[in-house]
């Protein structure tokens, strides 16, 4: 195909500190670009990340769209910290429409495909269409193309991410699907770097144009910053901070250090959420695959944390090790076997599907067949094989699979029977590592969230576990902690900092905006921040109500609320329907919206949210 628009690599002349100003939009059927504005009244408004993705869904993707039409947009955002030498800036945001949900998704990962594709002279790039035969979008400081690439369909996408570097140059850098994304399993991932753009199925809508990668090259102009000095100092001071205690846990074990802690309080979901304990926890623990499989510890491109911790798995391989992920394939399908679970983390990575929802759903799938609701003999908790066989189905959609693909939501549709009273999912999202029976803060925030069952965008975990609240009776701190991480998730998703940095803010909505100043040149204070952070939760919940939300969209799960869980203290933890609806209203009232979850007529003056429901 031929060479689309060109795109100047520089900076608009409006544009403020550490923008271009412009995001490129991409029609791979076609192969025709255009540049789109971004004005700064929109840039301040949003920031990036995860604000920004919100403004260019609201503009850009027609009402009520399928989200793997070729008319759906997908788009890869950037922020203004991108290419800055601040410690974990170097991420993006992967923004669509999710097939796993029907509502709004953003999944984030750190790599070099941030700086890159932010230094190809874009905010953002956005792609929609879809083409006729397999295909790699290509985009440079020139503009865009589209090349046939049938000969990477069907590899792994760090096997295509290598064979395109090697092709293109090592200056370019890749974010591709694997077999799942070609095949639309709808939790397929996004990977770059051997980090995946997880959940909600962004995998899938990039399979659906038939693309099987991105590459981005920067074209080595960086946007001015208003004050490089400043920017520098205060890198310095993060930098150091970031050796602190508050990283100290993920740079020694890494979040799978979580895994015992919470096993002890009950609070680790095992076999689909019918127990809050896992017998087999120790033999999983970090503590105890540290010592005997441990082969390197990595940082993330940009960063000084260093959490990543790469294990040696069967076979002479290895995996990256995660909190999520052996929950996820181990404690939840009752798999105790590290070895098994390693194999399957792996698997994960080489089909590109999202270890949670594959688990959560697996692990429905294995609580259908002990009851006689679907005819799989051979799945049953803690079967390791059981385990490799329906993940190998899943990604080739074959047999059971092709059922399982779906996800949790749409398998129980599907299979009836009751199942979806103990489906694990919210809004179609499978839920994350946290009982939602003893962490009642979390349970709100996994309840009402945008994106669905969520622990990174709604991180009310932290209250629960902070001994400030009784984590088994949720009330009006609750709902205040539930808003609260919320808003600070959305201002670190949109900057874009990673989370592990949370700890080391004292007073983070003082400290963000002296990150954000030096930057951009603005005066934004606290109040305006918390402003923004405000506007974009309440952006993402217009989008959804746009594509058909309803209230009774937020809320978990029947089991939760009707299922105790006897704890190993002898006391129940229960969490009713009508303490969670009591939860839902406040957190209504706190967020400013109407009881039926619509924002009120003040809240939309309030927030300026009319640069998201006017954007023609």
């Amino acid at each position: 195909m031929s060479r689309a628009a060109a795109a100047p690599a520089g900076p608009l002349a409006t544009a403020p500190g550490g923008y271009f100003g412009r995001a490129l939009v991409v029609d791979v059927g076609t192969a025709e670009a255009e540049r789109l504005e971004l004005p700064e009244e929109v840039l301040r408004s949003c920031i990036g990340g995860a604000g920004l993705g919100a403004w260019l869904m609201h503009r850009l993707a027609p009402p009520w769209v399928e989200p793997l039409a070729p008319e759906a947009p997908l788009a890869f955002v950037f922020s203004p910290l991108v290419g800055t030498p601040l410690t974990t800036s170097a991420k993006f945001a992967v923004v669509a429409k999710s097939p796993l949900t029907g509502l709004l998704n953003d999944a984030l990962a750190s790599s070099h495909f941030a700086i890159a594709g932010k230094l190809t002279g874009n905010d953002a790039i956005v792609v929609r269409g879809a083409c006729a035969e397999p295909s790699v979008l290509l985009v440079d400081g020139d503009g865009a193309r589209v090349i046939r690439a049938p000969n990477l369909w069907g590899l792994s996408a760090a096997a295509a991410e290598n064979r395109l570097r090697e092709t293109l140059g090592a200056a370019w850098r890749v974010a591709a699907i694997g077999p799942a994304g070609e095949r639309l399993v709808k939790y397929a991932t996004v990977s770059h770097d051997g980090r995946h753009a997880g959940r909600g199925g962004l995998g899938a809508v990039l399979g659906a144009k038939n693309i099987k990668a991105v590459a981005v090259r920067g074209a080595g102009r960086k946007p001015p910053l208003a004050d490089p000095k400043s920017v520098l100092a205060a890198a310095r001071d993060l930098r150091g901070r970031s050796f602190g205690p508050a990283t100290a846990k993920y740079r020694e074990l890494g979040t799978l250090a979580n895994l015992l802690s919470f096993n002890a309080i009950n609070t680790l979901p095992t076999r689909n959420f019918s127990a809050a304990s896992f017998e087999g926890a120790p033999k999983l623990a970090a503590e105890e695959l540290h010592e005997l499989r441990l082969v390197a510890r990595e940082n993330c491109a940009s960063c000084t944390i260093g959490c990543e911790h790469i294990y040696a798995a069967p076979g002479g391989g290895t995996a990256r090790v995660e909190y999520e992920n052996v929950f996820a394939l181990g404690p939840l399908c009752g798999v105790s076997d590290p070895d098994a679970v390693l194999a399957a983390s792996s698997l994960c990575d080489d089909l590109g599907i999202d270890t949670i929802s594959a688990g959560g759903t697996l692990a429905w799938a294995m609580e259908c067949a002990e009851r006689g609701l679907i005819d799989a003999p051979w799945l049953r908790f803690g079967d390791a094989d059981a385990l490799t066989r329906a993940l190998t189905e899943i990604g080739a959609r074959e047999g059971l699979g092709d059922l399982l693909a779906e996800g949790s939501r749409r398998a129980a549709e599907s299979v009836g029977q009751g199942s979806a009273a103990f489906a694990p999912h919210v809004k179609g999202l499978e839920l994350p590592g946290y009982e939602p029976r003893t962490l009642h803060a979390m349970a709100l925030g996994l309840a009402v969230n945008a994106r669905g069952a969520d622990h990174n965008r709604s991180g009310a975990y932290e209250a629960d576990l902070s001994g400030d609240l009784d984590r088994l009776a949720g009330g009006g701190e609750h709902v205040a902690a539930a808003i609260e991480t919320e808003d600070r998730a959305a201002i670190m998703d949109s900057l874009i900092l990673c989370k592990f940095l949370r700890g080391v803010f004292d007073e983070p909505w003082a400290e963000w905006p002296a990150l954000l100043a030096p930057v951009t040149g603005w005066d934004v204070d606290p109040d305006e921040l918390h402003r923004t952070a405000r506007r974009i939760v309440i952006a993402k919940r217009l989008f959804n109500l746009r594509e058909g939300w309803t209230r009774a969209d937020d809320r978990l799960p029947e089991r939760f609320l009707t299922e105790p869980l006897e704890l190993d203290s002898g006391r129940e933890a229960t969490l009713t329907e009508d303490r969670l609806r009591a939860m839902i209203d406040a957190y209504y009232d706190g967020r400013g919206l109407d009881e039926h979850g619509v924002p009120r007529p003040d809240t939309r003056v309030e927030l300026g949210l009319d640069i998201f429901v006017q954007a023609p």
